[in-house]
């Protein structure tokens, strides 16, 4: 089955999926063993991976060459966050192209002004792109997809950028005409009151998207609970936990004078090679090289 029918599949059967965030290809290796059901092609990720904020100061070019990689050696669906579809219009028709080609199911797409600043900065300028002009993007990109299998998710930026609950549902309802299939919204609160009350008051029929990085406590129960989310994205777990694990191990080998205290608490090469898929080159050297 194809990538972008599963994913359609998927949340047919389970009513939730849980998506997780994907910076290269061994972190879309670790999520597809622990269960998840897709992975996010996260900007944010891929931005911190190279060292730069998350800023559209990555180029288009550079994420897809991530998400064919992670796409190589995953069989899960994946969800591609383009930001703002890197210009109007007519940047996102060529960008729905490349993605599809390059291995997404589905993109999220934000209504931001570019070049956007990342949603949960302290003080980020947070300007939101005329409604008219953002509906146009959604079309484009509904107009270009190769198959109608293939999610376009609109995100509206409308709480984040302290527009309030109304212009948020508002925005909301005019990306579903627009041809929108989910709804992504967003909040930086601590606690998920705004999205918990979003989602109350939407009517629409389009199922909505939810990221909980601030607001963690709104868990795949709670979720479910609310009757129209069928997507949460972890958006940030893989290279937060990532990060804290090279910390603590660079710390110490630094501290003790060695690796001779951390190589018992960090994973074993063996399992590396396993990950690789070692076991299956040597096989083909046995077979092959002759």
């Amino acid at each position: 089955m194809p990538p972008a029918k599963s994913l359609r599949v998927r949340m047919a059967e389970n009513g939730l999926l849980q998506i997780m965030a994907a910076h290269s290809p061994l972190s879309a290796i670790l999520a597809e063993e622990a269960g998840f059901d897709g992975l996010w092609a996260s900007g944010f990720e891929l931005a911190a991976l190279y060292g730069l904020a998350d800023m559209s100061l990555l180029s288009m070019t550079q994420h897809l060459d991530m998400l064919r990689a992670i796409a190589g050696r995953t069989r899960l669906p994946i969800v591609a966050d383009i930001d703002t579809g890197y210009g109007n219009a007519i940047n996102v028709i060529h960008a729905i192209g490349e993605y599809e080609r390059a291995g997404a199911s589905a993109v999220v797409i934000e209504d931001k002004t570019f070049p956007k600043v990342t949603s949960l900065v302290a003080g980020g300028r947070q300007e939101l792109l005329r409604v008219e002009e953002f509906q146009g993007k959604i079309e484009a990109a509904i107009a270009t997809r190769a198959t109608p299998d293939f999610l376009v998710i609109a995100r509206t930026e409308a709480l984040i950028a302290g527009r309030g609950e109304q212009e948020a549902l508002d925005r909301a309802r005019a990306y579903v005409e627009a041809g929108a299939d989910m709804i992504l919204v967003h909040s930086k609160k601590n606690d998920p009151s705004e999205i918990e009350s979003f989602s109350r008051a939407w009517t629409g029929s389009a199922p909505l998207v939810i990221v909980p990085n601030a607001y963690p406590d709104l868990d795949a129960s709670r979720a479910k609970a609310l009757g129209n989310v069928r997507m949460m994205i972890y958006g940030n777990c893989g290279i937060r936990a990532a990060a804290i694990g090279m910390q603590e191990a660079f710390r110490r080998v630094m501290a003790d004078g060695g690796a001779q205290n951390v190589h018992k608490d960090i994973l074993p090469v063996e399992e590396i090679f396993r990950l690789q898929r070692m076991e299956e080159i040597k096989a083909a050297e046995t077979r092959f090289l002759r």
